[in-house]
């Protein structure tokens, strides 16, 4: 994966505008991955799933409570990407009180299938996600790739964790 260039999609994403007037003052923007990568280094990890243990306990908020240490480490942006649509992104990360980390909605799953990492959890009743992995991306080009071992669509070996957390990606940063 590294020394390639990150998919060209769209992401179908929900902000916040004022001027949007009733209980829900959000509008569709579409996000083009390049406006994400392009003149940036940036971490993005991805995940199986909004609201599911590791990712929320354990993955997620650990990326949250490390940012500062990125940002020091020359990164500028540190993405969470899921195979969820953007309201399950906004509420999860309502729930975790996220406030560094920026979630991109994969609903559609386009940037995950492109990138290799598109699995079937249909064995959990999930239909398609992402299998776990984290890069490090410069202008658009993967520098550094860390994923879990073992991919596959059966569930087998469980739910990998530990190759991209965001201690191992600090440890090349600092390296």
């Amino acid at each position: 994966m590294e020394g390639r260039k990150v998919p060209s999609v769209v992401f179908k994403t929900r902000v916040r505008d004022e001027s949007v007037d009733g209980p829900n003052p959000f509008r569709w923007q579409d996000v083009a991955s390049d406006e994400l990568f392009q003149g940036k280094r940036v971490v993005l990890f991805s995940l199986p799933g909004a609201f599911t243990p590791t990712c929320s306990n354990e993955q997620c908020p650990a990326f949250e409570r490390l940012y500062d240490e990125f940002k020091e480490l020359g990164i500028d942006e540190v993405y969470c990407l899921s195979v969820n649509d953007a309201f399950v992104m906004f509420q999860w990360g309502k729930s975790l009180n996220l406030k560094k980390v920026k979630l991109i909605p994969d609903g559609s799953g386009h940037f995950t299938r492109r990138m290799g990492m598109l699995i079937d959890k249909d064995h959990l009743g999930f239909g398609l996600r992402s299998w776990r992995y984290a890069m490090v991306v410069k202008d658009g080009v993967v520098e550094k790739w860390f994923e879990e071992p073992g991919i596959n669509d059966a569930g087998e070996n469980g739910d990998p964790y530990g190759e991209s957390s965001p201690e191992n990606v600090l440890a090349y940063l600092r390296g």
